[in-house]
């Protein structure tokens, strides 16, 4: 047995059984070992920022890691812009990267790299495999690593020689360390702040927004008035009716200030105190009030549906009714704008939908329109590098099973840093709706410009100018192998994405906002 059939054996042994892949030479033994293994369900990517955004997406839904297959350090680099999207959403990857074969390595060949040192500003654990005999183990180790609470990313980079060679032992599976305990005296603290104050905000991230996590949330909130939000970085949240009609902190700072501004103690549950992307001329840091004082409940690394039981328990919050959202919304009606589309959304989204939100600018106000849409779940951008709307799509509708409708929100300027997606998801026949908000511009640098205290000119405007030459969406998918046509009212608009729903393929459509 060779190091890659090792590998491969491995990591079926230990559940992972998706690959996406964008190969090279250095890893062709490893493609090789794939035939000779069955089990694993390769989903080849055309760039590996498209292949990592897959990866992510896949483990937001199917709760565990796949593994990308990545070309030398040149193909990590490629993917590291949604490897850090990745690791800010908590999400387990397995990352298996070629390099060159040992004893070639001090040639300096054009590919080769400084792999493992790229590797650590993405990654958790980093190995790179020094002979085809403990090959078996170190993929053992990664495993583990990504599968570690609440996910992270593990890269193993394989040499050539490593993989090829002969020797190779599969590894034993291990288990996960379990997430640490929950502070006991942390829940009684806690319990007597929400029993004497009414100035609390609980903070949700991580699994602390999902559907069991709510569920104890909403009992705390409903017995003590304490409120309840999320953070603006969560990747993923449980919505719609059933669901907490949960806000989270507003983006843009001064909205988050006045929002936050009320709130003389925050309870974080999996959270981190709110800051700002970006520091702005004459303006905080922060986006909470300066006398704020901070309750951690649970960190990012343990269990907050524990924590969240452990203290509904502690006040003896009894089991309450999640709140009516109303009616669901009728949909939008003439031309395009934030809220109509939102209704839109809500009044024609299946049941248990998924929404891959890179909307950006535009959709910064949907939630209060789609808190009464049916329950579904609802995917963002953790880590602020665009890019990640489309692969992180494709990625969930192959970790739901192609089982439920994906709805990819997509602003124009960013689907082009990611739009081969498309190719993946028509080669793959994935049940993916995108919609293009296309306003040919980047509309989001727009608004910063004001926010940093800057004067553009022509020259500054015309680079965020995406118009001249215009895109043209409804090309460009039929390029990739998706349909797709344009609507310019919400009716249409409405009309396209019912028909889209009953398809078990990918369609597009490009909305002109």
């Amino acid at each position: 047995m060779n190091g890659a059939k090792s590998l491969v054996e491995t990591l079926l042994a230990a559940g992972v059984d998706t690959c996406f892949a964008n190969p090279g030479t250095s890893e062709m033994h490893f493609v090789a070992a794939l035939d000779q293994s069955p089990g694993m369900k390769c989903v080849l990517g055309l760039q590996e920022n498209i292949v990592t955004g897959m990866a992510d997406g896949y483990f937001r839904l199917a709760r565990k890691p796949a593994c990308t297959l990545l070309h030398c350090g040149p193909g990590l680099a490629n993917g590291m812009g949604n490897l850090h999207n990745a690791r800010r959403a908590r999400s387990g990857i397995v990352n298996i990267v070629g390099d060159q074969a040992t004893y070639h390595r001090p040639y300096d060949a054009p590919l080769t790299a400084d792999t493992a040192g790229m590797a650590r500003t993405v990654s958790a654990w980093v190995r790179t495999s020094a002979g085809t005999a403990d090959l078996g183990r170190d993929a053992v180790e990664a495993v583990r690593a990504a599968r570690t609470f609440p996910g992270q990313i593990a890269t193993l980079i394989l040499p050539a020689d490593v993989s090829w060679q002969e020797g190779g032992v599969p590894g034993e599976p291990m288990d996960p360390p379990l997430p640490p305990a929950i502070d006991g005296q942390a829940v009684e603290a806690v319990a007597r702040l929400l029993r004497d104050r009414r100035d609390v905000l609980i903070l949700l991230a991580g699994h602390g927004v999902l559907s069991e996590a709510q569920g104890f949330a909403w009992r705390v909130a409903h017995a003590t008035g304490a409120a309840v939000m999320a953070s603006y970085v969560t990747a993923h949240l449980a919505r719609g009716r059933g669901r907490m009609p949960l806000e989270r902190v507003p983006y843009g700072m001064d909205h988050a200030i006045q929002a936050l501004d009320r709130y003389r103690h925050i309870i974080l549950v999996g959270a981190e105190p709110p800051v700002g992307f970006f520091g702005y001329p004459g303006k905080p840091s922060i986006q909470y009030h300066p006398d704020t004082r901070f309750h951690v409940l649970s960190r990012p690394d343990q269990d907050p549906v524990e924590a969240l039981r452990a203290l509904a328990q502690a006040l003896d919050a009894p089991a309450a009714a999640m709140p009516d959202p109303g009616p669901r919304p009728s949909p939008g009606t003439g031309l395009p704008t934030p809220e109509g589309l939102a209704r839109t959304l809500a009044a024609t989204m299946p049941e248990h939908a998924i929404v891959s939100d890179e909307s950006i600018s535009y959709g910064r106000g949907f939630y209060p329109f789609t808190h009464g849409a049916p329950a579904h779940d609802w995917l963002h951008l953790a880590g602020g590098a665009i890019g990640d709307g489309m692969p992180v799509a494709t990625g969930a509708a192959l970790g739901a099973g192609k089982q439920r409708r994906v709805i990819n929100l997509q602003a124009d300027g960013s689907a082009m840093y990611s739009l081969q997606s498309l190719w993946t998801q028509a080669r793959e026949a994935l049940p993916v709706t995108t919609i293009i908000l296309n306003n040919r511009k980047y509309n989001i640098l727009i608004g910063e410009y004001a926010s940093v205290g800057a004067t553009p000119g022509e020259t500054a405007m015309s680079m965020l100018d995406l118009g001249n030459p215009p895109l043209d969406w409804v090309k460009l998918a039929h390029g990739m192998g998706v349909e797709a046509a344009q609507a310019t009212t919400l009716e249409r608009c409405a009309d396209l994405m019912k028909s889209s729903f009953g398809r078990q393929a990918p369609f597009l459509i490009e909305l002109m906002v």
